[in-house]
């Protein structure tokens, strides 16, 4: 039986690569998710923060009005809190995450919810205020316009449920 792999933000599985030198490995039942796809050989670890070119660590960076499809389209940027722009910096790590699903067969993401890049749900709204709004970060609309299943952390069991799906 063919395994489907999994694209995962490396930040979650332990790898120091979010903006503020850090990781966001999850505890509990997520974690022993995060481990049996480890076991099985599942896992494709991947940062398109670092994979499109920025340090570690680095300035926190925030979608304008948190639009990722106006990024992807070359309406809206993507600045970080000291102004600079790190937009090509954030299409070119998502292109790279769509290529290794690409080469991998990748359907199933995890990706880090709340980030400019991989939020599966909702992001920052560009002000640097802590404010939320309803929608993707870069990778993660690029992904879902490919048809890629992207899941955020919280939904881990979602996501093994659509591997199982995939592999009935």
């Amino acid at each position: 039986m063919v395994r489907e792999k999994v694209l995962v933000s490396a930040c979650l599985l332990g790898e120091k690569v979010r903006y503020d030198g850090g990781d966001c490995r999850p505890s509990g039942q997520e974690s022993r998710i995060l481990d049996q796809w480890l076991a099985e050989e599942r896992v494709v670890p991947f940062c398109p923060e670092v994979e499109g070119g920025l340090e570690t660590p680095r300035a926190p960076a925030e979608i304008e009005e948190g639009d990722a499809e106006g990024v992807l389209a070359g309406r809206r940027r993507v600045r970080r809190k000291d102004g600079r722009d790190v937009t090509d910096a954030f299409v070119a790590g998502a292109e790279r995450a769509l290529a290794e699903c690409w080469k991998h067969r990748i359907k199933v993401a995890v990706l880090k919810e709340g980030s400019p890049s991989c939020g599966a749900k909702s992001v920052s709204d560009g002000s640097f205020t802590g404010r939320k709004r309803k929608g993707q970060g870069v990778t993660a609309r690029l992904l879902a316009r490919h048809g890629i299943s992207v899941f955020s952390e919280r939904e881990l069991e979602a996501a093994a449920r659509r591997l199982a799906e995939l592999e009935a």
